[in-house]
């Protein structure tokens, strides 16, 4: 499987857990509760799978900011919580720090 797709498991595996986070309340609620735990064993485990091919400071840029703006969207649609335009600026912006990092800087290079 592409190093990629498998970061991209990672990202959603962690979208998961910190979505469902807020649904535990505080760990009060097991199946909640037990996604969470999953969840994070699941990104971390996929992230790990990936740091032999792609370099650890763009995997985790690209983890870290991909499940900011996913989080971010999940919060909106499940719980009402629409980012204001400051938000959203600072999306827009830690994206296009994750595209430079890919795109232009050879810090991507093996």
């Amino acid at each position: 499987m592409p190093a990629y797709a498998i970061l991209a498991l990672a990202i959603v595996a962690e979208v998961i857990a910190t979505s469902a986070m807020k649904a535990s309340e505080g760990f009060t609620r097991f199946g909640p509760s037990v996604v969470v735990l999953l969840g994070y064993a699941a990104a971390f485990f996929f992230l790990a799978q990936v740091l032999d091919r792609i370099p650890i400071g763009i995997a985790y840029a690209v983890w870290a900011g991909g499940g900011i703006v996913l989080v971010a969207l999940v919060a909106w649609i499940v719980y009402g919580q629409r980012p204001d335009a400051a938000g959203l600026i600072g999306m827009s912006l830690i994206l296009a720090g994750v595209l430079v990092l890919n795109l232009l800087s050879r810090t991507n290079a093996h």
